[in-house]
């Protein structure tokens, strides 16, 4: 539905003004609004067609409006002005992810813990899933005479090591073999790929030195179905039960969504390449429907990775956490990146 200039900037100071508010918005009080220069009655009439159009809604006869679900959607749609992050929180934010990028999973746990810190709310931050992760590459650290350690790092950035032991004594030249011959046969291949027919396949190839493989295999194997999963790291949960307009059942069931770990992990993975906003019933999962949802995915070498998301009240402002949210997610994507490629 399109709406008149005057409709627009009246339903647009209404939220933003109960988004920092919380109390309901009287005609007197948009007055003084920007833009606004209409006579009190004019705006009582503004305000009682939003009403009816199903904009704005008046919780009692004497009260102001509050906005539906449907005004913030129209809201974020069509009206929001984007707060970009100001220099200083830039450099915060920067600072923040770059004392934590000796990992990719230290700097995913970070960005949350910032975006939860920013948002005052909670916030939730997945790695990639490995559905789509590919090998990197592969090396082995000899760690004694028997036994050594494999680590993968996959396309996505992630790093999984595994250790194992032979009953033989491990050489140097053997595991240059390993690896020589592993990252040929591996380097691009999706990570499902390296499984037990594989490594059956890979060993009898080498003939007699096949024989002292298994171990190898095995922790190449355990690696690798390691980083086919998705860790979600979960942010300022408790700061649920502090946001005024969430009733203690709301946020008692939103606590049960991010304890629910299956529904949890399914949600994250169906967001949308880019910036998302999920207000009240059009969240799937039943327990967020009185919730808002905004959430970034980030990139990894230009294909789509993890996400970072903050799930808070409707109240939530939209105009502040779809860009905080959208650099948090590119600082952590360049981050990644850039430890992929010292891993070479």
């Amino acid at each position: 539905m399109e709406l008149a200039l005057r409709k627009q900037k009246i339903l647009a100071a209404v939220i933003e003004r109960y988004i920092a508010t919380g109390e309901p918005i009287g005609s007197k009080s948009l007055q003084s609004a920007d833009g606004l220069e209409v006579s009190s009655a004019t705006i009582r009439n503004e305000l009682a067609d939003l009403t009816a159009k199903g904009f704005l809604i008046q919780p009692h006869t004497s009260a102001g409006r509050v906005p539906t679900e449907y005004g913030y959607r129209y809201y974020v749609d069509n009206l929001m002005k984007r707060k970009e992050p100001d220099e200083r929180t830039r450099r915060y934010i920067e600072n923040k992810l770059m004392t934590a990028n000796d990992a990719p999973e230290h700097i995913i746990r970070a960005a949350g813990e910032l975006a939860s810190e920013l948002l005052s709310t909670a916030a939730l931050a997945t790695t990639p899933t490995g559905d789509d992760a590919r090998v990197h590459r592969i090396k082995f650290v000899q760690t004694g005479r028997h036994t050594s350690m494999v680590v993968l790092i996959t396309s996505s950035g992630m790093v999984k090591s595994r250790l194992f032991r032979c009953d033989y004594a491990i050489t140097t030249e053997m595991l240059n073999v390993f690896d020589r011959s592993l990252n040929e046969q591996l380097a691009g291949q999706r990570l499902s790929y390296v499984n037990r027919p594989f490594a059956q396949t890979f060993a009898a190839s080498f003939g007699e030195l096949g024989l002292l493989m298994p171990d190898m295999l095995t922790a190449v194997m355990d690696a690798c179905r390691e980083a086919l999963g998705m860790n979600v790291y979960v942010s300022g949960s408790t700061k649920l039960l502090y946001q005024s307009d969430f009733s203690l059942a709301t946020a008692r069931g939103v606590l049960e969504f991010l304890g629910d770990t299956n529904a949890r992990d399914n949600y994250l993975k169906s967001l949308p390449e880019g910036v998302s906003v999920y207000i009240g019933k059009e969240n799937s999962p039943v327990l967020l429907r009185r919730s808002a949802v905004v959430a970034a995915r980030y990139m990894i070498e230009n294909q789509p990775a993890g996400a970072i998301a903050v799930i808070g009240s409707l109240r939530l402002d939209y105009s502040t956490a779809v860009p905080t949210l959208e650099y948090i997610a590119k600082v952590v994507g360049e981050l990644i990146g850039e430890l992929i490629s010292t891993k070479q």
